[in-house]
């Protein structure tokens, strides 16, 4: 008899940068194209053989079959059709989220910790820092960039405008009320209040400040992240850091025991 066996991990890893995109995106794929690729499938090797029937002394019947796979198929192509712009949007996204993370790796040489991809409920957090500089949530927004021409990006202390257009969902609102989640987080769960500093990066746009937000918040592009961090006075120490960090750490591997069991 096997003798049974366990993982290796005493813990799930932490999460990547822009998981729970990947989730979402593999979850649209397999509802919105799979199972209906898969009936279109059936349906023509159903349509095939009756085809070949056709010869046999049987009655065969491929005109209704191949009526039902033409529908089929159609149906599929539709869901193609449909589905293709929300896979692009998020694999922009996935793929804006990966980049700005590996960029924030960088910044663990310099005494940060750093998370990716914090469920909350019913939303995530892309990421957060945690070092001398204090503690930040970190929101990703990637955009496509004009072909020619300047991309510029403005940000007048409460709202922001891409090239004039001003998006329909606040990215300001969001970033303040993830602060505020990971805040009252840390407090639960440390017995200490760190304060949250809000920053929302744009890969690959030129950043303009047009007005002084009411609370902290930055708005910038994600290269100028580092500097920013430098110019700020250091408001952690290391047992501060390793508080944070740890108690993060333990909140995620809960999380990702608790989805391992579903």
């Amino acid at each position: 008899m096997k003798k049974p066996t366990k993982s290796p991990l005493k813990d799930p890893p932490v999460r990547n940068p822009g998981q729970s995109l990947d989730d979402q995106r593999l979850k649209l794929v397999t509802d919105r194209l799979i199972t209906p690729l898969l009936a279109a499938a059936v349906f023509g090797v159903v349509a095939m053989q009756e085809w070949v029937r056709m010869f046999m002394p049987r009655g065969p019947m491929p005109w209704m079959f191949t009526a039902v796979f033409a529908a089929a198929a159609g149906f599929f192509l539709y869901r193609v059709f449909r589905t293709r712009p929300a896979i692009r949007r998020l694999k922009q996204a996935r793929d804006g989220e990966r980049a700005v993370g590996q960029y924030l790796e960088r910044l663990r040489a310099d005494g940060y910790e750093v998370f990716h991809d914090l469920i909350g409920d019913g939303f995530n957090v892309d990421h957060v820092l945690i070092g001398p500089a204090g503690v930040f949530t970190v929101e990703t927004k990637s955009y496509s960039k004009p072909a020619s021409g300047p991309a510029e990006i403005s940000f007048d202390g409460e709202q922001v405008a891409i090239g004039g257009w001003q998006p329909d969902r606040n990215p300001v609102i969001q970033a303040r009320a993830q602060a505020g989640w990971l805040r009252a987080l840390l407090k639960e769960t440390t017995g200490r209040d760190f304060p949250i500093l809000p920053v929302i990066v744009y890969p690959g746009w030129f950043v303009k400040q047009d007005g002084r937000p009411k609370t902290p918040l930055w708005v910038l592009n994600p290269k100028a992240l580092p500097q920013f961090l430098k110019n700020r006075e250091t408001t952690l120490g290391q047992s501060d850091i390793k508080l944070a960090a740890y108690h993060l750490s333990r909140f995620i591997r809960a999380h990702e025991r608790e989805q391992a069991k579903k």
